[in-house]
């Protein structure tokens, strides 16, 4: 059975949550079913066993007692966000998801940032609206949106409501304990605790992502539910090192396997979309090859498969300028090991327009260094 990777929106929670008796635990109560008798205890040895029990679990009881200070410090922050947009019918369709407040020193009041995908098809800003931690329901003033990132912004009229504050997602390591918090099912402020599973996960096919440019995300196997698109996951420090924006599921429902924007590449955009009200992205002007697999490297005296092979190189591009070539493997951008095409794609797209760059590239068993001046991708659509 194939696997999807599932964009966290709830639609209704009706026919979610379903109270019953014995539901999902198989238990049989009946004759034949011998009860099972605890050891008796005396009072010195119960007391003898509570005290040692406050010595031996502090380390657990600090622990939890520090992450209960990650969810007091955050979640305040969080929002849950409820949008309506026009189906194929013309009829209305309200789905659900999460958000975090920020602050941003070019905008006034505050901002949430979000998941493009919560709040896509909104035809006015009436249609959404932002619940707050304390009850409140409020209606932002301005949104941008960037469809190759799946990252929305919405600005609030001060909310009186104390800011996240932005971690650094590089400094993370696999095995990293982390918090995602958000409205799962329409379950609002709901706090789940994991590990990075993995980094650097890009080849993901989201649903109709095909706008969706800048994959590289983290893998967690906090607790991730539709609802929870556009909340943000949260290290033990309490900073936000990713928004949480997708699930591996053949259910549709949490397998331990969630998905989440880095906070680097998520900060960069919310950056550029309130300072320029676009994200100004660079290109190389290449076709690259989406297979490049163990076999293809062999052919190419490759010790395995890494960087990105050129399968194509467009005309009067950064990429020709700097005389790029079919069959080309790039190997590394300026100080970075490039690891596949969607490593590259990042690499270049997210490096500021007109940055020249050196390259080290592999072509017909020998290793080069290429200088290539990047462009701007808007150009692209002038043409």
């Amino acid at each position: 059975m194939s696997r999807g990777f599932t964009r966290l929106l709830t639609r209704g929670i009706g026919s979610v949550l379903t109270l019953g008796v014995g539901i999902g635990l198989g238990i049989v109560i009946g004759q034949g079913l011998a009860p099972t008798h605890a050891t008796t205890l005396s009072f010195d040895e119960a007391a003898r066993l509570y005290a040692d029990l406050d010595g031996e679990t502090r380390p657990l009881v600090d622990g939890g007692t520090a992450l209960a200070k990650v969810a007091r410090l955050t979640s305040p922050a969080v929002v849950h966000i409820q949008s309506r947009r026009k189906d194929s019918r013309g009829g209305s369709v309200e789905e659900t998801g999460s958000g975090v407040i920020m602050r941003h020193e070019a905008v006034d009041g505050a901002i949430v940032v979000t998941n493009r995908h919560v709040i896509a098809g909104s035809a006015a800003l009436a249609d959404i609206s932002v619940g707050l931690s304390d009850g409140r329901t409020v209606i932002p003033v301005r949104t941008w949106e960037d469809a190759a990132s799946d990252i929305a912004v919405l600005q609030l009229k001060d909310p009186n409501v104390p800011p996240a504050a932005w971690g650094d997602s590089e400094a993370l390591d696999i095995g990293h304990f982390v918090l995602a918090l958000g409205s799962p099912f329409g379950l609002s402020q709901s706090v789940t605790l994991g590990i990075v599973s993995a980094k650097g996960r890009r080849s993901l096919e989201l649903g109709s992502d095909s706008g969706v440019l800048n994959k590289d995300f983290i893998q967690t196997d906090a607790a991730i539910n539709p609802g929870n698109s556009g909340g943000p996951l949260v290290d033990l420090r309490g900073r936000v090192i990713g928004i949480n924006t997708a699930i591996a599921s053949n259910s549709g429902g949490n397998e331990g396997i969630g998905f989440s924007i880095p906070s680097n590449l998520a900060r960069r955009v919310v950056d550029q979309l309130v300072t320029h009200g676009r994200v100004n992205r660079s290109f190389l002007g290449v076709k690259l090859d989406p297979d490049f697999n163990p076999e293809t490297a062999r052919r190419f005296n490759l010790d395995r498969v890494r960087g990105a092979r050129v399968v194509l190189v467009y005309d009067n591009t950064p990429a020709a300028k700097a005389r790029l070539q079919r069959d080309d493997v790039i190997l590394r951008f300026g100080e970075i090991d490039v690891q596949d095409e969607n490593h590259l794609i990042n690499l270049v797209s997210l490096t500021p327009v007109g940055k020249r760059i050196d390259l080290k590239v592999y072509r017909d068993g020998r290793m080069m260094t290429l200088r290539v001046e990047l462009a701007d991708r808007a150009s692209l659509a002038e043409k």
